[in-house]
């Protein structure tokens, strides 16, 4: 398993559910969470082989920031 962390400008719960559900829907084997107490608003992505560029091309085109962390 490869776990990637992403920084996101995510605020809301509610806004979390809908992006891990976009993400889920193409990518359904991925564990995905975020800790929004985290400053950076960490999205946590877990799966195998992860299409880092894919996930951030989703969470961007709803209109979020998204930025893999080194």
């Amino acid at each position: 398993m490869v776990v990637e962390i992403f920084k996101t400008n995510v605020q809301k719960e509610t806004e979390t559910n809908y992006i891990i559900a976009v993400i889920k829907r193409q990518f359904p084997s991925y564990k995905i969470n975020f800790d929004l107490e985290d400053c950076d608003k960490i999205l946590r992505v877990e799966g195998l082989e992860l299409q880092c560029d894919n996930i951030i091309y989703y969470v961007n085109r709803l209109g979020y920031t998204c930025i893999r962390l080194d």
